[in-house]
């Protein structure tokens, strides 16, 4: 199979609103991981086998973005659970008008813009094996 096949049926595998789903279900982090590993182990492990160097540098590069993602994340959550309590502090009866983008459209929008750069680097992953399969 090739690596291009591989990883069109794992980001399949992946579906970020079942994914979602299941956190909102009470299921933790690694068992999400752990059942998505157990049930697509064949192709993980064929495309591990198809791994080059240079394509492990790319997935390091990935894992870094989405640890930047998820502290800009932990960061915005922060800063708005802050900004709830001086507001909430400086006057309790005053209301704080809502002209922050909502918690939706941001997570909307990091969830895309992932999507996103996810797919380009896999594509580029299998674009660099086509190209170095076809010059051999």
């Amino acid at each position: 199979m090739s690596i291009n096949k591989i990883l069109n049926s794992l980001e399949k595998s992946w579906e970020r609103d079942d994914i979602l789903l299941n956190i909102k279900k009470g299921l933790g982090i690694d068992e999400i991981v752990n059942e998505f590993l157990i049930k697509n182990e064949r192709q993980i492990k064929e495309l591990n086998s198809l791994l080059r160097p240079e394509d492990i540098e790319l997935l390091n590069q990935v894992e870094k973005l989405s640890t930047c993602e998820s502290k800009l994340i932990n960061e915005i959550k922060n800063l708005n659970y802050l900004e709830k309590n001086e507001n909430h502090l400086i006057n309790k009866k005053k209301i704080v008008p809502s002209n922050r983008v909502s918690f939706n459209k941001i997570s909307s929008f990091m969830i895309n813009w992932s999507n996103k750069f996810v797919v380009i680097a896999l594509l580029t992953i299998s674009a660099i094996a086509l190209s170095k399969q076809a010059w051999a």
